[in-house]
């Protein structure tokens, strides 16, 4: 069984694109930890960019699908959590020069 490391499950989040804003998910610093057993499985600590989001189980969804297809890869589950409150300043820079923001 391969082994999974959290720079290969945030590589892999980095193809799930929050769908009202049209960036990936870790560049708009959605995502906070992915933390991996034994067996390789995953759990995603996330926030959303509001607790209103009707979109999130879309986005979980989305999670489970890419890191669930990683090779090895087991039970992929999502935890999303509202501290901190998510703010455009968690973005990276190449997340805020595609959005225009400076």
């Amino acid at each position: 069984m391969a082994t999974l490391t959290k720079d290969v499950v945030f590589e892999a989040m980095k193809e799930v694109y929050d769908p009202e804003i049209g960036v990936n998910i870790v560049d708009l610093g959605l995502v906070f930890d992915a933390d991996i057993d034994e067996t390789n499985n995953v759990e995603v600590t996330m926030t959303l960019t509001s607790m209103g989001c009707p979109l999130g189980p879309v986005i979980i969804g989305d999670i489970q699908r890419a890191v669930g297809g990683l090779e090895g890869a087991g039970d992929v589950g999502v935890r999303v959590v509202w501290s901190p409150p998510w703010s455009p300043e968690m973005m990276t820079e190449d997340a805020r020069d595609e959005l225009g923001i400076w």
